[in-house]
């Protein structure tokens, strides 16, 4: 039975659990609500997000906060790339507009190190933009839902 500190799957990871934490924090990021994504980390996590560096939960929703006002429809994938232990390393893609309407593909790895209780405590984020059309967009499912679980893969779509 979990806690209300612990957030399952805990380590040590396999491949069906890795799968699972990559898809519940891609679940959360689409939701694009700050608040509910810091409860994935614990209470001192560290980031490095591109250039930024932030350390526990309010700094990580204020950094959230920014990132979705200036990325907008945001819609994200995430992918195993590999895992051992407390660790697991993903590649991402995510899919955004500005408030001019220049649309982006975002590529990205993060490696993510878990404590006990499943709680992520580091983050390390590498992360390039591509100007995209909007007719080249790949990612198209309904904004306030999750994305359906029949929708291709980041492998799947040649990303």
């Amino acid at each position: 039975m979990s806690t209300p500190a612990q957030r399952p799957p805990l380590p040590p990871f396999t491949r069906e659990t890795a799968i699972q934490k990559a898809r519940a924090a891609e679940d959360a990021w689409n939701s694009c609500d700050p608040q509910r994504v810091s409860l994935a980390y614990t209470e001192d996590s560290r980031w490095r997000n591109r250039a930024d560096f932030v350390t526990g939960r309010a700094e990580i929703v204020e950094f959230l906060t920014r990132k979705w006002k200036r990325e907008q429809d945001y819609r994200l994938i995430k992918e195993i790339w590999a895992f051992e232990g407390n660790r697991i390393a993903v590649r991402f893609a995510y899919e955004w507009h500005d408030d001019s309407g220049n649309w982006f593909r975002s590529y990205g790895n993060e490696n993510w190190e878990f404590d006990e209780n499943g709680l992520m405590r580091l983050r390390h984020a590498s992360i390039n933009d591509l100007p995209i059309a909007e007719s080249e967009r790949k990612f198209h499912w309904d904004r306030k839902a999750p994305r359906p679980a029949d929708h291709p893969s980041l492998s799947d779509l040649g990303l």
